[in-house]
């Protein structure tokens, strides 16, 4: 399955919905996608993973070079919408307590 990326950008926040699988050939093209956004200057990121129906490591490594891009360049990163099984995977992994997860979209992000 292919992975897709829709990006909304305003004043407040830079949203991205993910759709498809993120795995070891898929995750390149992701944080191809991402990092950029990361690296912009106090960027609030909100990633939305609710129609994401697979992620392996290499998907978490994505994630944590993502937060590490945002902390330095002075921004924020949430997910947000992460099915159960996903949300399992970054708590067993322990990520759930360095990155802002949500289970249900938030101000407005759809």
């Amino acid at each position: 399955m292919n992975l897709q990326t829709i990006t909304n950008e305003n004043k407040e926040q830079i949203t991205v919905n993910v759709s498809g699988e993120i795995d070891a050939f898929t995750a390149p093209k992701l944080r191809e996608e991402l990092m950029p956004l990361a690296e912009k200057e106090n960027a609030n990121l909100v990633i939305n993973l609710k129609d994401v129906s697979y992620m392996d490591s290499t998907g978490l490594g994505v994630f944590v070079g993502l937060l590490k891009a945002v902390r330095k360049n002075g921004g924020k990163l949430k997910l947000v919408e992460l099915s159960d099984r996903l949300a399992r995977l970054f708590s067993i992994t322990g990520l759930n307590d360095i990155i802002d997860i949500s289970s249900k979209a938030e101000d407005g992000v759809q």
